[in-house]
């Protein structure tokens, strides 16, 4: 490769004129230069003429990038060369400028224009020059060795030396270092595309992969529709079989229709004049019945009046009582904590006398051991005294005294004994010396192993003391969990049986608060329910008066459904109490004996000629509306009627779609919700309910309030038989105190189970480190003992030969004082002292014994003693709480007898009410019996021809509504004479004299006429046979129903469509024409698919190939960054694709770097200098693939302590050579000390610009 000779500049920012940077043949060269001399305005211009924009050289445009003098002589010059105003004084340099803009302007000496030229020798050893002009129009201007190009051959020429001005392969900008070690994965998968080329296949890439995803949705959607117009066709082949068995079931079907209606038809004539017969009879019978009852219902309706009081009296004195026993109930549910609390309290108290006892009981027993060991303290005391006094007597009357001749001649004779054996004395004084010292460490070795074997035999009796109370404590506490789940499962039984009571309770009471409020409405109700009853008498003796009375319309219309009831009550008004009549005649009659019986008006609905206006069609067709007709079921002889009642008014499902006929229809009509909500014809809107709902009247009669009476009695049986809480919480608070007492003698016991383990445990141990000290004494004693008997053996063949010589001396001495020898005088004077200090010996011993128990015993006796005082002052404060609670339980039982007292006064009077009562619904009674005997025979033969009149009506109704739907219908009835045009349409029976009044004159008998009037038409029954003619057959209808229901279902399954034929014509010639545009959607999604598979191949191919060279060179680039000689092996580092997938260009790449001696870390955790480290390994690895001839750095040795500026040095020096140029811009001395040479800028301040100077140190090495 080639290398970068110079660089010539003129009039480039800072660099006023003519400058040139040499580089010669240096392949590492480094830029120096205090700050604000112009070095990093080198760097841009390297940039500069290598094509970079001038966005990326810190200025908005290319004028920026040329000389300003005056600029630069009145600004201060920043670290990396640029300019800023100096402020003094609030002005730039202490001068004002009226104009703001003033100093940015160019001086009229200033350059208007600049340039940078690369010289540069190529691999064959030719120079070529790269120029790029900024011209005065402030444009650039390329050439290429003084030849004039264009910028994409500029960048052509630039990009066959392998310098890409895209991926700025060449350049390492200041601050790039920490913007490549603070990217995200994305941004180095998008850093690698771009050193790749990859990149600049993204476009085609995304547009080929929308095309090819368009081209198979596009595919796929001819493809599905392709397999819809071929399941259409199916269908539509299986529809026209459906046709033509569809017009085969309707003929069938027609036929039993006509049928089926001549079959009704013949039902309705025969019932028709069946009844007409029977009215006759009827009214030829019947007689004067009528009788006035008006005294007796007078004297029922007072003695209701007097049974209402009673009852409002016997109510108000059950609340009383309620309330009464409610707070007695309270009392005693008071009383009942306190019972609890004096027999927990006293129970406790119980206990705590009995700790005292035996604590009392153990403290005494203490007191008495105390006793016996003074006793025997004193006793010991007492023996060696007299010890003391004997030992002195005998001594007084064995001793023998010597005279002092005889003293004389012992000590002469022992001093020859001594002289003739003063060796054997010496040596017997070393060994009895050593025997006495080796009987010490036997007698202290044995006392010690008799220590141990006593303390031993100690600890074993008492582990087995603590056993045995370790075991009695265990069945304690056994037998007291045992005794707890047992009074656990008896707490539970009882509050579940709590529970259960207080569950069934609560249902009562809710039972019985619906019960008073049932009797309360009633008794309103009945109220209400009077006047309804009169007018039901009033409607019932009109009936009987006047035989075309028909009833109320609430009474004589009912709704279809459910939902429509609160909306037809509605919509009918104060027309639901209204009362139908067949004549005006009849009507005027009505009111004339309402005026004579003074009662409240009534309104009346003619049938003969009530006026009627026409519905309004427009409603219809509008779903979730319906006529209020519609709604209803009613006789169809009273059509005009409910007609007249109903009016237009419209029932709608919601309050949206009434909104929808009325406001945005605009049709002036009344519409009724389901819920009652009301749009007039006005628009005035209403809604809510009133106090009673007409439809669902609730009327009380004597027998429903006895009813609710007697359900009332026994709802206050059951709950008086219901065991009363308060016994309950007695049971409960027991066991509850006694689970309580057990499970704190079960918490004692298991403490003290755990301070005996704890305490066996400690035994164990003590008594296992006792027969360890035991086995390693006892040998040690053996050994000692040992040597002491050979010690002593010694000593005495000492002494034998000393003996043998003091018998030769001493003989005559011993012969005349009466001794055997002179030993045995020296031995009877030793052992009485050594009998006496063993004698005192033993004294000391039992002495120290008894005073040690003794000390003991009075400690145990103090805490018993403070344990007593403990109990004492517990059992004070019970006793305290005894009497407190006793006064609380005194106080609460006075209270509760004063209730009582009341509750009972309240008793007598209730059941004085209650006599009252029954007296008041005897009377009641008495008077109902007798209108209801008087009214009885004139009602049952009013309703006896008012059932035949609307048999006859209601038949004759259906004839002419079969007859008119068998128009309507065209059904083809055979006839013998006339036709059912004859028939009057309904638009003329709703249709009538505007002018005709309310009610007009009329008889009996031409209304019976109008209902059996034929209009001219004779029906042919012959079509019938006589089985259907018979009317005991119950099973014809049957029968006709079921044909005619079993032929429409199969012609509602079938559902044919008749255009089938059509519809498969057109839908053959969709398909041929769908099947043709199928291959070409997969003609044209194939071509699309290669397509995109080239692009991606492309893609993928110079991506993959640079992030696997990329990858390969990353870890050797860092190893060589990072060894020194204390880490010869350097770092590692290497990169991770995210995803594992065909297209990593549009995965994240991660990079880990671990440092010496360090684990692998993410970038953002490592530190500032290790980061730029890494930084630096991953530009060297990048710059590896397909590098530029040469690479210029830009101080990216800033942020590097020397250490890590020594290895950047090492890495320049190692890999600098033919094919990598270094150009390094650095502060650092230890960088640019050893490069191979300078290039210094400076600041000449006189002519205000950068100059510079090269200096080779390759000459001074």
């Amino acid at each position: 490769m080639g290398k970068l000779i110079r660089l010539e500049l003129f009039n480039f920012k800072s660099y006023k004129g003519h400058h040139t940077l040499s580089f010669g043949d240096a392949y590492f060269t480094s830029i120096i230069g205090p700050n604000g001399s112009g070095k990093s305005n080198s760097m841009d211009a390297i940039s500069f003429v290598l094509g970079i924009k001038s966005s990326h050289l810190r200025s908005t445009q290319l004028k920026d990038l040329v000389y300003r003098g005056r600029v630069l002589k009145t600004s201060k010059i920043n670290d990396d060369g640029s300019a800023v105003d100096v402020v003094m004084n609030g002005h730039t340099n202490g001068n004002v400028h009226v104009n703001g803009d003033d100093h940015d302007k160019p001086n009229r000496s200033d350059p208007k224009t600049a340039w940078v030229m690369a010289v540069y020798l190529d691999d064959a050893g030719d120079e070529q020059s790269w120029k790029r002009t900024i011209t005065s129009s402030g444009s650039s201007e390329y050439r290429i060795n003084d030849r004039v190009v264009s910028a994409q051959q500029y960048n052509e020429a630039l990009e066959a030396e392998n310098i890409l001005i895209k991926a700025r392969n060449f350049l390492v900008f200041q601050g790039d270092v920490e913007a490549i070690a603070s990217q995200s994965p994305q941004d180095l998968t998008r850093l690698i595309e771009q050193i790749s080329g990859s990149l600049e296949y993204k476009a085609e890439y995304e547009r080929l992969q929308n095309e090819a995803d368009q081209s198979a949705e596009n595919s796929a959607f001819q493809l599905q529709r392709r397999r819809g117009i071929n399941s259409e066709i199916r269908q539509y082949q299986e529809q026209k079989k459906e046709a033509l068995s569809f017009q085969d079931k309707t003929n069938e079907r027609d036929t039993a229709i006509i049928t089926h209606a001549l079959w009704k038809l013949y039902n309705f004539q025969t019932v028709m004049d069946e009844s007409s017969a029977k009215i006759q009879e009827h009214q030829e019978n019947l007689k004067e019945f009528r009788r006035n009852v008006e005294s007796f219902e007078r004297k029922l309706e007072e003695a209701r009046k007097e049974q209402v009081d009673a009852h409002k009296e016997v109510h108000k004195v059950e609340r009383q009582m309620k309330k009464q026993e409610k707070e007695l109930e309270e009392k005693e549910n008071n009383l009942i904590p306190i019972n609890e609390k004096v027999q927990q309290t006293t129970s406790q108290a119980e206990n705590v006398h009995k700790r005292i006892e035996s604590v009392q009981k153990e403290g005494d027993e203490q007191a008495k051991l105390i006793a016996k060991i003074e006793k025997d303290l004193a006793t010991v005391q007492k023996a060696q005294k007299l010890f003391e006094d004997q030992w002195k007597e005998t001594m007084q009357n064995q001793g023998k005294e010597l005279s002092d001749a005889d003293r004389k001649e012992y000590n002469s004779l022992r001093a020859q004994a001594m002289a003739k054996s003063s060796e054997n004395q010496a040596k017997l004084e070393n060994l009895t010396r050593q025997l006495k010292t080796d009987e010490v460490t036997v007698n202290s070795l044995r006392g010690r192993v008799d220590a141990y074997q006593a303390a031993v035999e100690k600890l074993e009796t008492e582990l087995a003391t603590i056993r045995e109370r370790r075991d009695a404590t265990q069945a304690a506490v056994k037998e007291s969990s045992t005794q707890i789940d047992a009074k656990k499962q008896e707490f539970h039984t009882i509050q579940s049986e709590k529970r259960r009571t207080s569950q069934r309770r609560d249902e009562l009471h809710e039972k019985r608060v619906a019960l008073l409020k049932q009797l309360e409405n009633a008794d309103d109700g009945r109220r209400r329910s009077d006047k309804e009853k009169r007018t039901r008498e009033m409607i019932a003796s009109l009936k009987r008066l006047f035989p075309g009375v028909k009833g109320q319309v609430g009474d004589l219309c009912k709704p279809k459904q459910k939902k429509y009831d609160e909306a037809v009550i509605t919509a009918l008004g104060r027309d639901f109490d209204s009362v139908i009549v067949d004549s005006e005649k009849t009507g005027i009659a009505c009111v004339e004996h309402l005026k004579e019986k003074r009662f409240a008006p009534m309104t009346f609905i003619p049938l003969d000629n009530i006026k009627v206006n026409a519905v309004n069609t427009a409603v219809k067709g509008i779903s979730g509306a319906r006529l209020t007709i519609d709604t209803i079921d009613f006789d169809p002889s009273l059509e005009r009627a409910m007609s007249y009642a109903c009016g237009s008014s419209i029932v709608c499902d919601d309050l949206d779609i009434a909104k929808f006929i009325c406001f945005e229809r605009h049709i002036r009509v009344k519409t009724v919700t389901l819920d009652g909500t009301v749009i007039h014809k006005a628009g005035l809107m209403t809604g809510g309910h009133g106090p009673d709902h007409k439809g669902n009247k609730r009327r009380f009669e004597d027998a429903d309030v006895q009813s609710l009476e007697r359900a009332l009695e026994k709802n206050q049986q059951e709950l008086d038989a219901l065991p009363r809480s308060d016994r309950r919480n007695t049971a409960e608070e027991t066991v509850r105190n006694e689970l309580a007492e057990l499970e704190q003698r079960l918490h004692y016991s298991k403490n003290e189970l755990a301070h005996f383990e704890q305490n066996l445990s400690d035994k164990k141990k003590e008594l296992e480190h006792i027969k360890r000290q035991l086995k390693e004494w006892q040998p040690k004693f053996k050994d000692e003992d040992t040597k002491l008997q050979k010690t002593r053996s010694s000593v005495e063949k000492f002494k034998t030969a000393i003996a043998q010589v003091e018998d030769k001396v001493f003989s005559d001495f011993c012969k005349r004082l009466g001794y055997a020898d002179i030993r045995a005088y020296e031995a009877q004077q030793g052992s009485w002292e050594a009998e006496a200090a063993e004698k005192r010996s033993q004294f000391d011993l039992q002495k120290s014994r008894l005073e040690g128990n003794k000390s003991w015993e009075v400690s145990r006796h103090g805490e018993t003693v403070n344990r007593l005082r403990s109990l004492e002052d517990r059992v004070k404060r019970l006793s305290e709480d005894i009497k407190a609670y006793q006064r609380d339980k005194a106080e609460i039982e006075e209270a509760i007898g004063g209730d009582t007292d009341k509750l009972v006064a309240l008793e007598e009077e209730l059941e004085q009410l209650k006599d009252e009562l029954e007296n008041k619904n005897e009377k009641v009674n008495n008077a109902k019996a007798d209108v209801q005997k008087r009214s009885r025979d004139i009602e049952s033969r009013l309703k006896a021809i008012t059932a035949l009149e609307t048999e006859l009506q209601k038949n004759s109704a259906g004839k002419f509504a079969l007859l008119r739907r068998c128009r309507l219908e065209q059904i083809d009835i055979p006839l013998n004479t006339g036709s059912l045009d004859n028939l009057p349409n309904e638009d003329n029976l709703l249709h009538q004299d505007p002018d005709a009044m309310d009610v007009d004159d009329g008889d009996d008998a031409e209304m019976m006429e109008d209902a059996l009037n034929d209009y001219g038409i004779d029906i042919n029954y012959d079509g019938l046979d006589d089985e259907m003619k018979n009317p005991d057959n119950e099973h014809t209808e049957d029968q006709l129903q079921e044909k005619i229901s079993s032929l429409t279902a199969e012609l509602e399954k079938l559902n044919p469509n008749m255009r089938a034929m059509e519809r498969l014509e057109v839908v053959e010639a969709r398909l041929k024409a769908t099947e043709n545009d199928f291959e070409a959607s997969k003609m044209e999604y194939k071509a699309a698919k290669e397509a995109f598979d080239e692009v991606k191949a492309k893609r993928f191919e110079l991506f993959d190939k640079a992030f696997t060279h990329i990858r390969n060179e990353i870890s050797d680039v860092y190893k060589d960054l990072t060894r020194s000689d204390q880490y010869p092996l350097g770092g590692q580092a290497y990169l991770d694709i995210e995803e594992d997938t065909d297209k990593p260009y549009l995965s994240g790449i991660k990079y880990h770097a671990m440092p010496p001696l360090k684990r692998f870390r993410d970038m953002e955790h490592l530190s500032g200098g290790e980061k730029t480290m890494a930084a630096l390994a991953l530009l060297f690895a990048i710059h590896s693939y397909q590098p530029s001839p040469f690479f210029v750095l830009d101080e990216v040795d800033a942020a590097l302590d020397n250490a890590n500026v020594e290895k950047i040095k090492n890495y320049i020096k190692i890999h600098s050579g033919p094919g990598m140029q270094f150009v390094v811009i650095s502060l650092k001395a230890g960088l640019f000390q050893d490069s191979e040479s300078l290039v210094g800028v400076y600041r000449d301040q006189e002519v205000n610009s950068s100059k510079t100077l090269t200096l080779d140190l390759r000459k001074y090495v």
